[in-house]
């Protein structure tokens, strides 16, 4: 039985999670359990008004737009405000009569009566409160963008066609391709007025948010929505008091749902159709509403009293012209609004809910909407008592504002439709669908949605999505160069099954015992084309043949045949340090293991291939070798092969053993089974045992590079700061070998002042030593997550009468640090967009810029920084998540007042404001 024991897993302590009264909130946590009074800020009233002045309008044109009852519109919005807003799982997010759902209203309407179309909108939300109970709001999400920002878009084209007609004084068409051919008709009998009132409308929709100076900051309060309406509506009355406008019926004549009349299957698609359109609409504002509070969050944070500028809007925000612009600002008491992340199962139901009473009470269906949530947001809502009060305000106004609403025209409602239609065609998702090579499946949306509908449309993606993976899985290209004695054969793409056939017709035309070098570039080998080119190399070589398999730089990968299948390979002792605890236990010997279909092999060998992901490169290869001994020349391809290009360790006839090890690709590396735990050996026999292991595995594999090292001398490109943790593995985390850092650990990644009486000299005489006597070319201070000494800092200090530990004596070299971050004049650090989780994470990362500083006032450093020579770098390591951040370069210099700790990526390539020469 195998010994392995896998590492356990970094969780936080109950002592390091703050207390409830303390104020500090999670960011991105599920909102709270209902209950509790229903309180309103001051801030949630005034968000509120903005909010029903934006809905009101918006509500009567989709109305008009769909052809339903103009009542309607407003019962949808009421009840959406107030059901969906009660119960939803997003408190910021409003919800009204479905834009998305425009074009299959309409069609419903048309085929079915309105009666027939309530009832199917009663059993959309039957299915999705079912769909929500099940739990399957994310697995919405899992659709592709392009599908579904296709979709959007194809309903945003036919919406626009759609009201065209209508601003030309005419009536829409039964669909978007007839609207489009009745175009050119319907644009020789135009009149003047409806155009003149839809053109103007359009304009103050685009030009109101862009009023310069102080007028246009107070008028920017206005929605401009609501400007272009009023303004509309004022001037039809004077220079068109014939025109065409809203006509609100009584109530009394209003019409609830029936049993649905028609065939079964083809009302089970009206239904399935508009729960699918309108819970995926609900269910991508709720995460665009997430990502607008989280930004509006932290652009708060970074403008208090002390903070740098606000961050700009990221991609994500939407800037709708329809919303609240920009420059309204927002109230005080949102400020310590944390972000928090959509209960998205919870919305779903809350939206069923609210379909369910629209339905019945003869309403549209309901959806999340993106307007209407952003013109919340960023009116400064702090709950969901602005939502639920917007309801309420809209329900007031069906009864006691029908003689004011009937002024509007419907060429404003129209044009003002026309112009969300519009905006739902985003140039921003088209770029991002484009660079993801994947506007072939955006563009067969569109199409398909505006030429068959919405539920076709989405059938045409799915099928074209579908089409372009597989011929991207299928799409394996093979050459073969003859190179004077030996051939080259390249093979770019995935080996399949598809690709069997011709990859084994290829390699049989190569000459038997001849000398082959196959270069795969791909992530990706079947159990098929593993077999096949398995099979080719064992006869190549028992020919007398030899077969190297290399990547798409040319390097091999090759493993120490001792260690193939070892359980603990000698490059990764951290991850299971007992494999060598158990008594008695010997190497294993290398041997052949097939893998299974869609699996990598990890067998070396004779003729046997091990695929692996070559670090800098995207192809998932091997190799192969004639025998199962490893050359010292093998060994040195093997290091070059697997370190970035720019590795201090290029240098002739040696070795580094942290550049042997090849990684499995993160999507498809199998997870070792947990095993028992193996007994615990005392301190001195694990310390031999592991040094025994060191000896018989990874010492013959670093000999050749320790020896040339020992020679020439210590050369480190790097002076490494960071905590004595024992979870911080800097040469793991950095990808670095013998020779690369220069390390300094100590308690809490401190370095003290240089100060003769307080200072300590042996930071300083690490630090003076790196930067005069090696001339390193950078300094990294290393934090990370949980950090114990941060944890001391924040509990206080300990009794004063008592006397001082060597610890506290150590620890107050971090007080700098805890005053930075009570300080109002520095700014809160911020970690990859978002707020620190806690005091303790907070403190964590002031701690790495405050030890910045302190760098700074060292002589030698500031020397090396004025003559340019020398760069600083902040970085942040968390445990928990396996992930690295680093400090922004302005900040790291001490150039930038905001405190910003970036993500870094997989793909990221090492350069300005990253670490330079190690794998980070």
């Amino acid at each position: 039985m195998s010994a392995c024991v896998p590492t356990r897993h970094n969780r936080t302590s109950r002592s390091s999670r703050p207390p409830r009264a303390s104020g500090v909130k999670r960011p991105h946590s599920p909102p709270p359990p209902r209950g509790g009074r229903f309180r309103i800020a001051g801030a949630d009233l005034s968000a509120s008004i903005t909010v029903f002045l934006l809905a009101v309008p918006m509500s009567l044109g989709l109305a008009v737009a769909m052809d339903a009852p103009l009542e309607a519109g407003l019962i949808s919005a009421a009840i959406g405000g107030i059901v969906a807003g009660l119960l939803g799982g997003t408190p910021l997010q409003v919800s009204g009569p479905s834009a998305g759902l425009t074009v299959v209203t309409a069609e419903l309407i048309q085929i079915y009566g309105w009666r027939t179309t309530c009832a199917i909108t009663i059993g959309a939300g039957l299915l999705q409160i079912l769909l929500g109970s099940l739990r399957a709001a994310r697995s919405a999400l899992a659709v592709s963008p392009a599908i579904v920002h296709g979709t959007l878009a194809g309903i945003g084209v036919a919406i626009a066609l759609a009201q065209l007609h209508i601003v030309l004084g005419g009536s829409p068409q039964s669909s978007a391709v007839a609207n489009a051919l009745a175009l050119p008709d319907q644009l020789d009998r135009v009149g003047p007025a409806a155009p003149l009132i839809g053109t103007l409308t359009i304009a103050v929709l685009i030009l109101w948010p862009r009023i310069p100076g102080r007028v246009g900051r107070s008028v920017r309060r206005i929605p401009a929505a609501l400007a272009a309406v009023v303004t509309a509506t004022a001037v039809a009355a004077i220079v068109a008091p014939g025109i065409a406008r809203v006509d609100l019926p009584s109530w009394r004549s209003h019409a609830l749902p029936e049993m649905p009349h028609g065939p079964v299957l083809a009302l089970a698609t009206a239904v399935f159709t508009v729960m699918l359109v309108a819970s995926l609409e609900s269910l991508l504002a709720a995460v665009a509403v997430d990502k607008l509070s989280a930004d509006r969050a932290a652009g708060q944070t970074a403008a208090r009293p002390g903070a740098g500028s606000a961050p700009p809007p990221t991609s994500a925000t939407p800037a709708l012209a329809l919303a609240l612009p920009s420059g309204a600002p927002a109230p005080a008491s949102s400020l310590a609004l944390p972000a928090r992340r959509s209960d998205l199962d919870r919305e779903l139901r809350a939206q069923g809910i609210a379909n369910t009473l629209s339905g019945l009470v003869g309403g549209l269906a309901v959806s999340g909407g993106a307007v209407r949530s952003s013109a919340n947001v960023r009116a400064g809502a702090t709950g969901r008592a602005s939502t639920v009060l917007h309801g309420v305000w809209v329900l007031l106004a069906t009864g006691l504002l029908v003689t004011v609403l009937e002024w509007i025209p419907l060429a404003a409602l129209a044009a003002l439709v026309m112009m969300v239609g519009i905006q739902m065609v985003s140039f921003a998702h088209i770029r991002n669908v484009h660079k993801h090579r994947e506007f072939l499946v955006y563009g067969a949306t569109i199409t398909g949605v505006v030429l068959f509908g919405v539920l076709k449309g989405v059938a045409i993606g799915i099928a074209v999505a579908v089409t372009v993976a597989l011929h991207r899985l299928a799409r394996t290209r093979i050459t073969v160069t003859d190179q004077g004695g030996r051939h080259l054969v390249v093979v770019r793409g995935q080996l399949t099954f598809l690709a069997v056939p011709r990859l084994s017709r290829t390699l049989g035309q190569l000459p038997q015992g001849g000398d082959a070098v196959v270069e795969l570039d791909g992530f990706f080998m079947d159990h098929a084309a593993y077999e096949a080119i398995q099979g080719w190399s064992t006869a190549q070589t028992a020919h007398g043949g030899r077969v190297v398999f290399t990547g798409r730089s040319g390097g091999r990968i090759a493993e120490p045949a001792s260690a193939a299948h070892s359980c603990c390979r000698p490059w990764t002792p951290w991850r299971n340090h007992h494999c060598h605890d158990e008594p008695g236990r010997a190497p294993e010997s290398s041997h052949d293991l097939a893998p299974g279909p869609g699996k990598r092999s990890t067998g070396t060998g004779t003729g046997r291939i091990r695929r692996a992901a070559h670090t800098g490169s995207t192809a998932d290869t091997g190799s192969a070798d004639s025998t199962a001994d490893i050359s010292p020349t093998d060994r040195d391809a093997n290091r070059d092969a697997n370190r970035p290009a720019d590795h201090p360790a290029d240098r002739p006839a040696s070795h580094d053993a942290s550049h042997d090890m090849t990684i499995d690709s993160p999507g498809n590396a199998p997870t070792p089974a947990p095993a028992p735990e193996a007994p615990r050996l005392a301190g001195g026999n694990r310390l031999i045992s592991g040094l025994s292991s060191f000896q018989r595995n990874t010492a013959p594999l670093v000999r050749d590079e320790l020896a040339r090292l020992a020679v020439e001398g210590q050369r480190p490109s790097q002076l490494f700061i960071t905590c004595a943790d024992s979870r911080l593995v800097t040469s793991m985390i950095t990808a670095s070998g013998p020779g690369d850092l220069f390390t300094v650990r100590n308690i809490g990644n401190l370095v003290p002042l240089p100060d003769a009486e307080s200072g300590d000299h042996s930071v300083g005489a690490a630090i003076e030593y790196a930067v005069d006597v090696l001339k390193v070319e950078s300094i990294t201070v290393c934090g990370h997550s949980g950090c114990g000494a941060m944890q001391a800092l924040l509990g206080g200090e300990p009794d004063r009468e008592a006397p001082p530990t060597s610890l506290w004596r150590w620890l107050r070299h971090g007080l700098p640090s805890l005053e930075r971050m009570a300080s109002r004049h520095h700014a809160w650090a911020r970690i990859s967009g978002r707020l620190p989780t806690d005091a303790l994470e907070q403190l964590c990362l002031t701690n790495v810029v405050q030890q910045l500083d302190h760098l700074r006032a060292h002589e030698s450093v500031a020397r090396r920084l004025a003559e340019g020579t020398i760069r600083l770098h902040g970085m942040y390591f968390h445990v928990g998540e396996a992930q690295a951040y680093l400090l922004t370069e302005g900040a790291s210099s001490g150039l930038e007042l905001d405190e910003v700790f970036d993500r870094v990526d997989p793909g990221d390539a090492p350069g300005s404001g990253e670490l330079e020469r190690t794998g980070v």
